[in-house]
C-alpha cells in the first residue's frame, strides 16, 4: 500500500475529509483526517471511522496507523507548527 492509496480508501469511506497520510515504508503510517462528520463523537469513535474505511487492510497490508482525527474547528484552533 502507498500512502496515497491509504488516503483514497479513507476519502471514499468519509468523503469531503481532508486526509493527509505518510509512511517511510508503506507498512506503517501516519494519517490526518479532517472532517465535519467527526463532530461530536469521542477520539475512539473517530478512530474507528478510520479504521473501518480500511477494513479487512489494517493488520494485513497496513501493519500499523497513527490516527490525527480533527473537526474542521479543531485543526484551525490548533497551535501551529502541525
Amino acid at each position: 500500500m502507498t500512502p496515497q492509496q491509504v488516503a483514497d480508501l479513507i476519502r471514499n469511506a468519509i468523503p469531503g475529509a481532508t486526509v493527509e497520510v505518510r509512511s517511510g515504508d508503506n507498512v506503517h503510517f501516519e494519517s490526518r483526517v479532517i472532517s465535519s462528520e467527526f463532530a461530536g463523537k469521542r477520539p475512539l469513535q473517530r478512530h474507528q471511522q478510520v479504521y473501518r474505511a480500511l477494513g479487512e487492510l489494517m493488520g494485513g497490508e497496513i501493519h500499523a496507523l497513527s490516527i490525527e482525527a480533527l473537526t474542521p474547528d479543531e485543526f484551525q484552533n490548533a497551535p501551529q507548527g502541525r
